[in-house]
């Protein structure tokens, strides 16, 4: 169907300051969301030390999965179909897409609680509180997606910006309980206070009786996301456990420590989605021939950004690292450089993997992410047995590298598909 919107065609100046502007405003988001996990991470690796900052990084891995089911089933599809489409349609589609969200956490959170009330010790508890807060985790989450298909970068970046202002007292609070589980707690409150704060900005309320029919609707991609999305955080998982089994849970903290100093990159990978599959779906509608053009100078330019940034880090002395990351900066100072690596091919993959996205090639999508996430564990784990934490930084380093060369070859052959054989105007209804 036609929208309003491709009726009419925009001025190219116009139609490129717009285009500025949600950029910019993704940057902005983007840089709130990566200050706000950098100061947690710090804070409670400061906090903690090696090894309870280990047990608070399997939480947050985990947290990494249940999102990327949450995204795989609720919002991806939402960013593809319902990005730039007329008012109605996108609110009806949030509603369903944002109820979906929440039941996914609520569903999962019960699990997590489960599970870590079985499993006691020091892991237990974290586990516990961290499905005590997943509702609010994912349904914030929704609301910054939901934001970005409808071209509102700004209230996205409001509503980080209201995450991060309540994470203040809340580190406060946990600081003066001093547990793995205080800091999980205050971390997911401060997240529930922005969702909510995204309900009033939107004033939208998310119907998870609608969910049911949102996954009928979005089965052709929604699925095939979730395999691909669960592969890839299920591998840092796996990768995660087994370098604790392997070497120890320090070497997990050690692992989150370095991937801390890369954190503003690593925020953005992780929910690049927020910006780059809404612009390279409008790229698609407006000019088809410029997509592959889009997708390399958005991979290049996070890819040499990751690298100039690890460059900074080699130069920075001992004392401002111990600043930083107290007892986990000397074990964490070994892997900036193969985690630099790996943190590139990795942004050098997501621009291929924004524009099968936005192609609606889900079956390429799907099959880049599973290699990759092979490699991945495969090459962290082996390197882990081989050479300890530092050989699963450069097997992982190894690995991101060649997953991301397969992603540009799936583009490549989706593009030159398409070229031949056009496929339908995607959904907006």
């Amino acid at each position: 169907m036609t929208t309003e919107r491709e009726k009419t065609t925009p001025p190219a100046g116009s139609a490129k300051r717009a285009l500025v502007g949600r950029l910019s405003w993704g940057l902005a988001d983007q840089a709130a969301s990566s200050m706000s996990n950098f100061a947690v991470g710090i804070y409670v690796a400061r906090s903690l030390g090696v090894t309870a900052f280990g047990v608070f990084s399997l939480a947050w891995v985990t947290y990494g999965v249940v999102l990327n089911v949450s995204r795989g089933l609720a919002t991806d599809p939402l960013v593809v179909r319902f990005s730039g489409v007329p008012d109605a349609s996108w609110r009806g589609a949030v509603a369903r897409s944002s109820g979906t969200a929440l039941g996914v956490g609520a569903a999962l959170g019960a699990a997590s609680v489960v599970a870590g009330l079985a499993l006691g010790g020091r892991v237990g508890p974290a586990f516990a509180c961290l499905g005590v807060v997943l509702p609010g985790l994912l349904l914030q989450d929704a609301w910054r997606f939901a934001f970005f298909a409808a071209g509102s970068g700004r209230k996205a970046c409001l509503n980080d910006l209201v995450w991060g202002i309540a994470l203040v007292p809340a580190m406060v609070v946990a600081a003066r309980v001093g547990s793995v589980a205080a800091y999980l707690l205050a971390w997911g409150a401060s997240a529930t206070v922005a969702a909510g704060f995204g309900y009033f900005q939107s004033g939208i309320r998310p119907r998870m009786t609608g969910a049911r029919g949102w996954l009928r609707e979005q089965r052709d991609l929604g699925y095939r996301y979730l395999v691909e999305n669960v592969s890839l955080g299920g591998a840092s998982q796996l990768r995660a456990y087994g370098l604790g089994a392997i070497v120890g849970v320090g070497a997990v903290g050690a692992v989150r420590g370095a991937e801390l100093l890369l954190g503003p990159f690593l925020a953005v990978l992780m929910g690049l989605s927020l910006v780059t599959v809404p612009e390279a779906a409008r790229v698609l509608r407006q000019a088809p021939h410029r997509l592959g053009t889009f997708c390399l100078l958005l991979g290049g330019g996070q890819a040499a950004g990751a690298l100039l940034w690890g460059g900074a880090l080699l130069l920075m002395p001992d004392r401002l690292g111990e600043l930083v990351l107290g007892g986990v900066w000397h074990s964490a100072a070994e892997l900036i450089v193969p985690i630099t690596l790996g943190v590139a091919g990795a942004g050098l993959g997501t621009g291929a993997a924004a524009g099968l996205r936005a192609l609606g090639a889900a079956r390429r999508s799907l099959r880049s992410q599973l290699f990759a996430s092979a490699c991945y564990v495969g090459g962290g784990l082996g390197g882990a047995a081989v050479a300890g934490t530092v050989g699963s930084a450069w097997g992982v380093a190894a690995a991101t590298v060649s997953g991301s060369a397969v992603w540009w070859l799936h583009l490549r052959s989706a593009l030159r598909e398409r070229h031949h054989h056009p496929i339908p105007e995607v959904r907006t209804s």
